[in-house]
């Protein structure tokens, strides 16, 4: 500041010496102020800028390192999914197999039983049939032996004693 306060005073001294100059005298003023300027950029860039620029600057790291952390967890968190993935399919395979096979399993015990229950009906079935045939035998011979009882009896009252003799 006391630089720039100095070059000021300098300014304003040549200026008040000559007073003839218009635009475009060239005068020491022309100089003393781009050495002015200069300066005047220098402590704005030490004060200022540099700061700022090193604040934007971590700011970008941060950013560019947040978004490194980002990306390998999206991708730790894709292949975890993609394991998930694998290990449910490997699951829902290994359950359809266990239903498969227990399905086929109470399907041949089903099989099984109706099979042992068929063969029984027909055991039954034949047992009835011979049970009823044998019945029928028994029947018709007893019918037989009632039915020539009973013709007996019928002949001998029509006929008397004539069938006896």
């Amino acid at each position: 500041m006391i630089l720039l306060n100095f070059v000021s005073n300098v300014l304003l001294a040549a200026e008040a010496v000559e007073q003839k100059g218009g635009l475009f005298d060239v005068n020491a003023t022309l100089p003393i102020m781009a050495v002015q300027f200069i300066v005047f950029v220098a402590i704005l860039n030490a004060i200022f800028f540099k700061p700022l620029t090193k604040a934007i600057d971590d700011r970008d790291d941060y950013i560019r390192e947040q978004i490194i952390t980002a990306k390998e967890r999206l991708e730790k968190a894709e292949l975890v999914v993609k394991q998930y993935e694998q290990e449910l399919a490997t699951a829902r395979k290994a359950t359809q197999n266990v239903l498969a096979s227990a399905q086929a399993e109470a399907n041949r015990i089903r099989k099984e039983r109706i099979d042992a229950a068929t063969a029984e009906a027909r055991a039954k079935v034949a047992s009835a049939k011979a049970e009823i045939e044998k019945q029928k035998q028994d029947a018709t011979a007893s019918l037989d032996a009632e039915v020539e009882s009973l013709s007996r009896q019928v002949l001998e009252k029509l006929l008397g004693n004539l069938v006896r003799s």
